[in-house]
Order: C-alpha cells, then sequence, then structure tokens
C-alpha cells in the first residue's frame, strides 16, 4: 500500500515537471521572434556569380560549381593547398552561400606545379622593364653623387688649413664623402618610392654598428688615438720618449700604433691607445736635461771643501753647462756615510746623456782620490756575546799578526773622454724612413 503510494506521488510529480517544462517552451517560441528569409538570391544566380569570380582568377579556371539550397560543391584541380583555401574562402564570401563542400584536388604534374612560378617570374620581369627607365634615373643619381663625394674629399686641404692634423684630415674627408653619397641614396629611393626602405637600412646599420663596434673595439680605440695623437702632436721624428717601463726613439706614427726604435736598435710598436692613456715622457722637447748621481763620503770629512771640489770638478768637464751650473747637496746622513747628490745640465743636442753621466762619475771619483777625500764601503758592527769561547776556538799556531793596511795610491786624474751627442739610433732611423713605405703620419723636423 505504501509503495503504491510513494509511485503515485512520483508519477505525479514528473507529470507536473513535464508541463512545467513545456509551458516554459512555449513561452519562449512565442517570445523569441521569427527569422524570416527575404530577396535571398536563387542558386543559378549563386553558382553564375561564382563562377565568373573564379573565372577571373588563374588558379579557378578548371572548377567546376554547383549550388543547391545554398550549399556550393566545388570540383576541380588546384595546383596547391593555398589555392583551393583562397577558392574555399572566396566561395563563402558570396552572398547567399550557407556552406561550401570542397571536392578539389591538387595537380600533380610537373608543369602545372611550374606554371604559377613561370607566371610570377615573367610578371616581375615587365615590372622591372617598366621600372627600368626610373631605376636607371636613381643610378645616375647615385653615380653623380658618388663622383661629387670624391671630389669634395679631394678637397681636403682646407681642413689641414684650420689647423687638422693629416689623420684627421683623412677622416673629415672620408664623413665628407660619405655623407654626401648617403644623400645621393636617399634621392634615388625617393626617385624609387622606396623610402621604406631607409628606415630598414638605419635600423640594420645601427645593429651592424653595435656587432662591429664589439668586434673591432681594439682597432677603433687604437685609430681614434691616433687622430688625437696626430692633432696632439705630443712628438716627432726623432723624439726619445717613454711610455711606462717602454721607451725608444719615435719612427713613426702610423692609424693605429707608433713605432719606435729601442737603444738597441729594434723596433717597438705601442698600440696608440696605451700611449693616449699612459703617461709620457718625451726627453727631446727640452734640448736641456739633468743628470744626478749619488756619491758616499765618510763622516769625519769636511762636507763644504768635498762640495765645492765636486762643483769645480763639474764645472770643468766637456759638456756641462755653465747656467745652469752644477750644484753639490747634502742628501742623506747615513750610519757610517754622508750622501752627496751631484747634478748637472746638459744640451742634449750637443752631448749624450749617458756618456755625459758616466764621464762626470768617473771625474768625480778621480778628484776625491787625488784630494784624498775617503769614499768609505758601509761598515757593519757585529757584537759578541762570549768573545773568549771563540779565541778558544783558534788554536795559536793558527793565529798570523794582521798585516798593516795599506791605503790604495791616490789615482791621477785621467783625460776628458768623448761626451759628444751619439747619432748611432738617429741614423738608423733616417735608414728606416728611407727604406719603408708604411705609413707615417709625422714629419721629420
Amino acid at each position: 500500500m505504501v509503495k503504491s503510494l510513494v509511485y503515485a506521488a512520483l508519477c505525479v510529480f514528473l507529470w507536473l515537471q513535464g508541463m512545467g517544462n513545456a509551458a516554459l517552451a512555449q513561452d519562449s517560441t512565442e517570445s523569441a521572434p521569427v527569422i524570416q528569409v527575404t530577396d535571398v538570391p536563387s542558386d543559378a544566380a549563386i553558382g553564375k556569380r561564382l563562377r565568373a569570380v573564379l573565372a577571373a582568377l588563374d588558379e579557378g579556371a578548371g572548377i567546376a560549381v554547383d549550388v543547391k539550397q545554398g550549399v556550393v560543391t566545388l570540383r576541380g584541380s588546384v595546383p596547391n593547398a593555398r589555392s583551393a583555401r583562397e577558392v574555399e574562402g572566396i566561395a563563402n564570401r558570396v552572398e547567399g552561400v550557407i556552406h561550401v563542400q570542397s571536392r578539389l584536388t591538387e595537380e600533380t604534374d610537373v608543369s602545372a606545379r611550374v606554371r604559377p612560378a613561370t607566371r610570377k617570374f615573367q610578371e616581375m620581369g615587365t615590372a622591372a622593364l617598366q621600372m627600368l627607365p626610373v631605376a636607371l634615373v636613381a643610378l645616375v643619381v647615385i653615380i653623380v653623387f658618388w663622383l661629387l663625394g670624391q671630389w669634395a674629399g679631394s678637397r681636403g686641404g682646407w681642413l689641414r688649413r684650420i689647423g687638422l692634423s693629416e689623420l684627421a684630415s683623412n677622416l673629415g674627408k672620408r664623413i665628407v664623402r660619405l655623407c654626401i653619397t648617403g644623400l645621393g641614396i636617399l634621392i634615388a629611393l625617393e626617385i624609387l618610392d622606396a623610402t621604406a626602405l631607409v628606415g630598414a637600412m638605419l635600423g640594420v646599420a645601427g645593429v651592424a654598428g653595435i656587432a662591429v663596434g664589439f668586434a673591432f673595439r681594439n682597432i677603433v680605440e687604437n685609430y681614434l688615438a691616433g687622430v688625437l695623437l696626430s692633432a696632439r702632436n705630443p712628438f716627432d721624428v726623432g723624439d726619445i720618449i717613454e711610455v711606462g717601463t717602454l721607451g725608444g726613439t719615435v719612427v713613426r706614427l702610423t692609424s693605429r700604433d707608433t713605432v719606435l726604435m729601442t737603444r738597441d736598435g729594434n723596433h717597438l710598436r705601442i698600440p696608440n691607445s696605451i700611449i693616449i692613456t699612459s703617461a709620457m715622457t718625451n726627453f727631446t722637447r727640452n734640448p736641456l736635461r739633468r743628470l744626478e748621481f749619488i756619491v758616499g763620503v765618510s763622516v769625519d770629512l769636511d762636507l763644504q771643501k768635498a762640495r765645492k771640489l765636486g762643483i769645480e770638478t763639474l764645472q770643468a768637464l766637456t759638456g756641462i753647462l755653465a747656467d745652469p751650473g752644477p750644484q753639490v747637496l747634502v742628501a742623506e746622513l747615513g750610519d757610517s756615510t754622508v750622501q752627496l747628490r751631484f747634478l748637472a745640465w746638459i744640451n742634449q743636442h750637443d752631448s749624450d746623456f749617458l756618456k755625459a753621466r758616466s764621464e762626470a762619475i768617473r771625474q768625480v771619483k778621480a778628484a776625491y782620490d787625488e784630494a784624498g777625500i775617503e769614499m768609505p764601503e758601509p761598515i757593519y758592527r757585529i757584537h759578541l756575546r762570549n768573545p773568549a769561547a771563540i779565541d778558544q776556538l783558534t788554536e795559536p799556531s793558527n793565529r798570523q799578526p794582521a798585516a798593516p793596511q795599506q791605503r790604495a795610491a791616490p789615482a791621477t786624474p785621467t783625460r776628458a773622454e768623448d761626451v759628444a751627442a751619439d747619432n748611432t739610433i738617429d741614423r738608423q732611423v733616417a735608414e728606416e724612413l728611407r727604406s719603408s713605405n708604411e705609413e707615417n703620419l709625422l714629419s721629420k723636423t
């Protein structure tokens, strides 16, 4: 009985739910607008229009079109899948088409595959022939501006007249040629109506410039340093310079490095970037150069007498200048000696620095020996904690009486040696300049 009641209640519930869904469906049907189709093209009109469109296309010449109730069926062969998609897209855009069924197949014949490419090349050739007069005009413009740039670049004398060096003038002439030629290229692109390429070319040039800058950073640095050196002119051919621990006589300045000849006669190439960023000493710009050396004398000596004798000795030497005159200064008081500092000036055009310094040291020593001025060696004092034990280690038979120390006889001054300027390196530099064809941004002074 209970089961019967439950079953009956369930049936009533399902019936009520079904009635409610039916009512909702009826209401929605009554409330939704009715779609009315008016002025729809007929199948014949759709087919006629689509055939006319396909006949105007190279790929659609042999395609059959069937239209039934707005459904278009395409049959035939096309050169490739891209052409098939294009034909299907055209059919879908025709008014009145509901659906497109494609029965198109791709052609496998070699001639059919090659035909579109051949036709495209023919079109490109025809377009090139049509553009040939304009292209010739653009080419003439480029050639004219290139020749104008060459002419303007060869007239670089005004750059030298305003004070620029040879390397800087060459760089300026190249920039002038590049700017004039670039202007001609821009005008030619404007004639060809291809100015859109300018932005792309500038972008490519910028990226290429960054890449080249990183790849050839050292070369660019050395070139720019060569431009600055040639403009500032800190040295000339034949000058003796020193850069850090490197030194020698200047042979030439190139766009990449500076060539020196060392005192050994070897060629030394220093990158220009190192020279421009390092401390450099030019010993030749000022012909006067001071030599100096240290002499140690006894602490018991009359220093005024030693100084006076040293000055007189230097004044008597060949090559030592009287103005400014030589000096002897007390440099330092040591444990066993007094350090005297000798200073003297020479003219490098007349005297060699090393030979003059060597002769000055030799003559001062000879003068001090003759005057009896002692130049003692360093004295060291040794303190013995147990002298008796050391005496026992030495046998009496082995002890020899110490011989009296004989003082060396004073040396007599010898004749003066040659201190004239040494031109050996200068002759080698001149021979190098005469025999080599390498560029030189410096001129012999």
